[in-house]
C-alpha cells in the first residue's frame, strides 16, 4: 500500500467516524455529515456564502483527492517564502476508485480524457491548519467525457497540504521543493437548475 492509498484509507475512516456521530438537525457547521445529506439529494453541500456556486449551476460531480502540494521556496521583496508550485493528486470516486488526476494548471483529468482547468474565484479558511476551501471558475476544456461543460468547482473537506515553515525557506535553498500531503473532496458544477429543492 503505497502513501496515496494509506491517506485515503484514513480519509474514508474519519468519514464514517463523522457519520456514526452526526450532529443535531439543527448544527449548520458544513463537514462530513452535510456533504453526505447533499450529496443523496444531488444538492451542494452547504458552505460559506463566499465560496457559493452562482445560481444557474447545479452539481454534477464529486470526487476525492488523495495527494500533494507541491510548494517551491522562492525570494520575495521582503525576503523569501514559500509559493504553491502544483497539485499532483489522484482522484477517486465514491467507491475509491481511481478515475482521474488533479495536476499544475490547475487542471482535473477524468479517465475518459476530458480535462477542465479553472482559476480561483474566492477561498475560506474553516481550518487554520488545512489549506483553504476554494470557488473556482472553469477557464477552459478539453476533451467529451463528464469534465467537458463543467462551469464552477468546489474544493471543500480539505486536510492538510499547508506550507511548510517559513523559516525553512531561505536563501539557502531557493528553487527547493516540499511536497505536502493533503486530501480534499472537489465538487464540480455544471450550467443548469438543480435536480432537487435545494436551499
Amino acid at each position: 500500500m503505497n502513501n496515496r492509498q494509506i491517506v485515503f484509507t484514513i480519509s474514508l475512516l474519519l468519514f464514517v467516524v463523522a457519520g456514526c456521530s452526526a450532529g443535531s438537525p439543527d448544527d449548520q457547521t458544513p463537514g462530513f455529515d452535510a456533504v453526505g445529506e447533499a450529496l443523496s439529494k444531488k444538492c451542494p453541500p452547504a458552505v460559506d456564502a463566499s465560496i457559493a456556486v452562482p445560481s444557474g449551476n447545479k452539481l454534477a460531480l464529486t470526487l476525492d483527492a488523495v495527494g500533494l502540494q507541491i510548494y517551491v521556496c522562492q525570494a520575495t521583496d521582503t525576503g523569501h517564502a514559500w509559493a504553491l508550485r502544483a497539485p499532483d493528486a489522484a482522484l477517486y470516486d465514491a467507491r475509491g476508485k481511481e478515475v482521474g488526476s488533479h495536476y499544475a494548471g490547475p487542471t482535473w483529468e477524468y479517465k475518459d480524457g476530458s480535462r477542465v482547468v479553472a482559476s480561483k474565484r474566492a477561498e475560506y479558511s474553516p481550518d487554520a491548519t488545512s489549506i483553504p476551501w476554494l470557488l473556482l471558475e472553469a477557464t477552459s476544456h478539453t476533451g467529451k467525457g463528464k469534465l467537458a461543460k463543467v462551469s464552477y468547482i468546489q474544493r471543500l473537506n480539505t486536510e492538510a497540504g499547508l506550507a511548510p515553515a517559513p523559516a525553512a525557506c531561505n536563501a539557502e535553498n531557493v528553487g527547493e521543493l516540499a511536497s505536502v500531503d493533503y486530501v480534499a473532496t472537489y465538487y464540480f458544477f455544471v450550467p443548469g437548475k438543480a435536480d432537487c429543492d435545494c436551499k
